[in-house]
């Protein structure tokens, strides 16, 4: 994982690579049209309807050739033709090494490591997420292609990062539900193509629901039970799904660990079979987190023996199992009347007919539309160059005093280059990663514009003492500029390590103020992180000029870092997360669910949405090296909601005031179109980030949030250029609430909007239709 590859020796070796492709790698999965017993079988017809072929499978196994398919490293059955099959494999930000499904070495040594998710969140461009899911799923079919990789991915995390202290927050596209939910529909089609019901590879949106506390005092994600209100599970912990599903239509939906309200997500028929795949309509299959069903068995004891466990989990929607457990216990559960043959026939379609979607039933590898990627189609210039990119829009600039930055290399002829994550390369690619293609550090990516001095200051991000303070320090006083790129890494924040805190690791935060209070020039400070970090007093140290937010960056993330600094990029970044101070966790435990804030109980509320204290930086917060003004160009003040109301009497004086259920109202595509004008007046390029939030009516009491994101876009301009953003905002999806019995409504009244330094009243009026229900 630590392989570092010369960019010279990169190209040499994949083009070595290209030459020895010959392309057929793969054997067929199944339906080898040389295997003269199975060829002609109505499953391996691949232009029959797949629910006939899915059918015809089904109908030739036993049970316990059945039971055997249930599980993730799914059994062989040699005599239909069909080979075992690891169903785990990743592709959080790029093929990853995390599960059986794939490997490196040989052909394939490594793939394109993109930032980690928090990072690319805060670029806020969709059409960026996309691009790194279709360059992630054609390597991954390359590498299935050519033997090292499977074609079933457990990617993206869209789980809300409710607390700072998280250690996988770092894999989640930010707190907001609208932008973790654009995220994963987004990425998902990268990943499965848009090829009709073809999958280019199947993506799965995880962990089904309100997971987000790994191991925090004494309370770790295998034995809790997170206790959710309905208003929070319908506004905010199920929307990225609901979204994945309705918008990204993606193939799979993993549950997670935790109890939701007292009921084991694996085993709760609501969230499975009524809500994900009925109410959602999920096309596709759902699997455990890895061992899930053991744990709520094992560990839960939600059960009184394995059997109902496994009965429990299968009726409950359960298709795969990411563990043995159903393998074991499947086919005893079905011998005591526990579970019918025609449930595991259930799970089988769904998992079936996903493998059919991708073309694994349909002989030859090399006859497919993704057949022929390779060797060569991994780790390309274009691929790594987008990585690059995803770098670059992803880093938030939080501070710029002066301005300092960017850095002239004229005046800034030698840089001192200090800190723990300094000289970092695998720590740049988080966690859930794969092999990088290559590395660029800070420090390299820094070498390329000055001479540097480099000395980390502390051994590493635990930073235990001071004994290498006096070489930073003297490096800060002989060079013309100090660069500190401190944080964190997954010693310290990572999936089974939540943070105790938010203050910088060990002596870090001495060593920032001590190495400014020595620099000979400007200080500019880098925080490699997934979680928010209170630096109050970096942002408070007037000696301290510059502050940048670099999440975990990915491959290139040091190429990107130095051409912010020195001003090749424009940052455009914006905070997918709130920066709390320290002061903000001290009394709150992790372990409390609620969303919303409460005076009588003393408590805060989270997210920018519910949570009005002090921040250090707030959700949506970035710089530029440029300025942008903003013009509402036009908006409308009033819209009609049609609603269904009494024929009788006039009933619009009794429900103006109320907010209107959603079921009741005349959604269809009713929507308000925003028109802005965005001006770069700067005098440079520059990209920038419109987003948009929606403050309902007041007087809405526990429904409705502070304020909330409804729209964002994305715009490239010129200096002294102006371009006219249109957005359009959904009225029943974006400027509904849900009320405290979990019921969405849209409040009748005055919303504001708030674009930047704008703000912008809409009335919504009912226009009643019918009968009014109440």
């Amino acid at each position: 994982m630590a392989s570092v590859f010369s960019p010279l020796t990169t190209i040499f070796f994949f083009f070595f690579l290209i030459v020895l492709w010959g392309g057929d790698a793969r054997e067929p999965f199944a339906c080898d049209p040389k295997n003269a017993a199975t060829r002609g079988l109505p499953f391996c017809k691949a232009s029959a309807a797949i629910a006939e072929r899915v059918k015809d499978l089904i109908g030739r196994l036993t049970v316990e050739e059945k039971v055997s398919l249930l599980v993730n490293n799914a059994a062989a059955v040699p005599r239909l033709g069909i080979k075992g099959y690891e169903w785990w494999s990743e592709a959080l930000h790029g093929v990853s090494n995390v599960g059986p499904g794939t490997r490196f070495g040989g052909q394939f040594p490594a793939a394109t490591s993109f930032p980690q998710v928090i990072t690319t969140a805060a670029s806020f461009n969709a059409s960026l997420w996309e691009a790194i899911g279709q360059v992630a799923s054609d390597e991954a079919r390359a590498m299935y292609n050519g033997g090292t990789g499977g074609l079933t991915y457990w990617s993206p995390n869209v789980n809300i990062f409710r607390d700072p202290r998280w250690g996988r927050g770092q894999e989640t596209p930010g707190e907001d539900p609208l932008l973790a939910g654009k995220y994963a529909a987004s990425y998902v089609r990268g990943l499965q193509g848009n090829d009709g019901n073809r999958l280019k590879v199947a993506a799965s949106c995880k962990h089904f629901t309100a997971y987000d506390l790994d191991n925090w005092n004494g309370v770790d994600r295998f034995h809790f039970n997170a206790e959710v209100s309905k208003q929070d599970m319908k506004d905010t912990f199920n929307v990225p799904f609901r979204m994945c599903v309705k918008e990204g239509n993606v193939a799979s939906v993993m549950c997670s660990y935790n109890q939701v309200n007292g009921v084991p997500t694996c085993a709760d028929p609501v969230l499975l079979k009524t809500t994900v795949r009925g109410l959602w309509g999920l096309n596709g299959y759902i699997v455990s987190d890895c061992d899930s069903v053991g744990v709520f068995y094992n560990t839960q004891h939600y059960t009184s023996t394995p059997e109902e466990a496994a009965a429990d989990a299968i009726k409950a929607g359960l298709d795969l199992d990411c563990g043995p457990f159903l393998a074991q216990h499947t086919n005893n559960a079905v011998k005591k009347g526990l579970l019918t043959e025609a449930h595991v026939n259930g799970a089988l379609a769904n998992t079936l007919t996903v493998q059919m979607r991708l073309g694994m039933y349909d002989g030859e590898p090399s006859g497919h539309p993704y057949g022929n990627l390779g060797p060569r189609d991994v780790c390309t210039p274009s691929h790594q160059h987008l990585a690059l990119q995803a770098a670059t829009q992803g880093i938030v600039l939080l501070k710029n005093k002066g301005p300092s930055l960017p850095l002239s290399t004229r005046r800034y002829r030698t840089l001192a280059v200090i800190g723990p994550n300094s000289n970092a390369t695998v720590t740049m690619i988080g966690n859930y990663a794969g092999i990088a293609c290559g590395y660029t550090s800070p420090l390299q990516g820094i070498g390329k514009y000055t001479k540097t001095i480099h000395e980390p200051g502390c051994a590493n991000v635990a930073c235990r003492d001071n004994k290498q303070f006096g070489r930073a320090i003297n490096a800060a006083q002989q060079s013309d500029a100090t660069v500190l790129v401190m944080g964190l890494d997954q010693s310290i924040e990572a999936e089974t390590v939540d943070r105790a805190g938010l203050l910088l690791p060990g002596h870090q935060q001495d060593l920032v103020s001590k190495v400014a209070s020595a620099s000979k020039g400007p200080t500019i400070l880098v925080i490699m992180s997934g979680g928010p970090v209170d630096i109050t007093f970096a942002k408070n140290d007037p000696r301290i000029q510059g502050i940048l937010w670099a999440g975990y960056p990915g491959q290139a993330g040091g190429a990107a870092i130095a051409d912010i600094l020195f001003g090749t990029s424009n940052p455009g970044g914006k905070l997918p997360m709130t920066w709390y101070p320290e002061g903000y966790v001290e009394k709150l435990a992790m372990t409390n669910m609620a969303m919303r804030s409460s005076k009588r109980k003393g408590y805060p509320g989270r997210t920018y949405r519910f949570y009005s204290g002090p921040v250090v930086y707030p959700f949506g917060y970035g710089l530029s090296y440029t300025h942008f003004v903003h013009t509402l160009a036009s908006a409308p003040k009033v819209v009609s909601i049609p609603v269904d109301g009494h024929r009788h009497r006039n009933s619009s004086s009794n429900i103006a005031n109320k907010a209107i259920k959603v079921t009741h109202a005349r959604c269809g595509k009713l929507s308000v179109s925003l028109h802005v004008d965005v001006k770069n007046v700067g005098s440079r390029d520059g990209t920038h980030t419109l987003l948009v939030f929606s403050a309902p009516p007041a007087g809405k009491g526990h429904w409705a949030p502070l304020k909330q994101l409804v729209g964002f876009h994305k715009v490239h301009l010129p200096p002294k250029a102006q371009q006219r953003v249109r957005i359009n905002i959904h009225v029943c999806k974006l400027l509904s609430v849900v009320d405290t019995s979990g019921t969405r409504r849209i409040p009748m009244g005055s919303h504001t909007l708030h674009i930047a330094d704008i703000k912008h009243s809409l009335a919504l009026h009912p226009q009643t239709l019918g009968i009014i229900k109440t």
